[in-house]
C-alpha cells in the first residue's frame, strides 16, 4: 500500500535527521555544556534505535528509502549546530518543537495504520513513548521566553517542510 510506504519513508528519514541533530548538539555540548551530554547521548541512542526499526522494515519489504535523506542529514546537522551554539535553552526548545510536531504527525499515522498495517503500527507505537519523553524533557528544560519563540517557530516550520518534502521524494 502506497500510504504505508510513504509513512515508512517519512519516519525513517525523520529518525535519520534526528540522529544528525543530536550528533551536532552533542558535539557542541561536550565543549560548552558537559552537564547535558548524558541526556543528549541517551536521546541520540533512542533515535538510532528508531531509525533501525524503520530501516529493517524498509529492507524487509524492499521499499526504497526517501530520496531526501541528504536533505535530512544536512538540515539536521545545521539545525543541531545552530541551536547548540545558541545555548542549552535553544537545544531544549528545538527538542520540544521537533517532538511536538512529530507527535502530531504520529497521531494521524497510528490511526491510519491501526486499520491498515499492524506491523508498521506496532513499529510507530514502539517509538512514541520515547518521542513523548523527549518532548516533555525539552518543554520542561527549555524556556517560554519571548526570545526563544522564533527558534521554536523556525524549527517547527523546518520540521513540517522536511516531512512534506519526504512525502514527495
Amino acid at each position: 500500500m502506497k500510504e504505508v510506504e510513504r509513512i515508512l519513508r517519512v519516519d525513517h528519514a525523520g529518525e535519520y535527521g534526528a540522529i544528525q541533530i543530536y550528533k551536532m548538539q552533542l558535539f557542541v555540548s561536550k565543549i560548552f555544556y558537559k552537564d547535558i551530554t548524558s541526556t543528549l547521548e541517551e536521546m541520540l541512542e533512542h533515535e538510532k534505535e528508531h531509525f533501525s526499526i524503520f530501516d529493517t522494515i524498509l529492507k524487509k519489504r524492499n521499499i526504497r528509502h526517501c530520496y531526501a535523506l541528504p536533505f535530512w542529514s544536512l538540515g539536521g546537522a545545521a539545525l543541531g549546530l545552530i541551536t547548540a551554539l545558541l545555548g542549552r535553552n535553544a537545544i531544549w526548545v528545538c527538542t520540544n518543537s521537533i517532538e511536538s510536531t512529530v507527535l502530531h504527525h504520529l497521531v494521524w499515522q497510528l490511526d491510519f495504520l491501526e486499520k491498515n498495517d499492524s506491523e508498521v503500527h506496532d513499529a510507530v507505537l514502539s517509538i512514541k513513548a520515547d518521542e513523548e519523553a523527549h518532548q516533555e524533557f525539552g518543554q520542561n528544560h527549555g524556556t517560554d521566553s519571548l526570545i526563544y519563540k522564533p527558534i521554536f517557530w523556525v524549527v517547527r516550520k523546518s520540521t513540517e517542510l522536511a516531512i512534506w518534502l519526504s512525502t514527495k521524494l
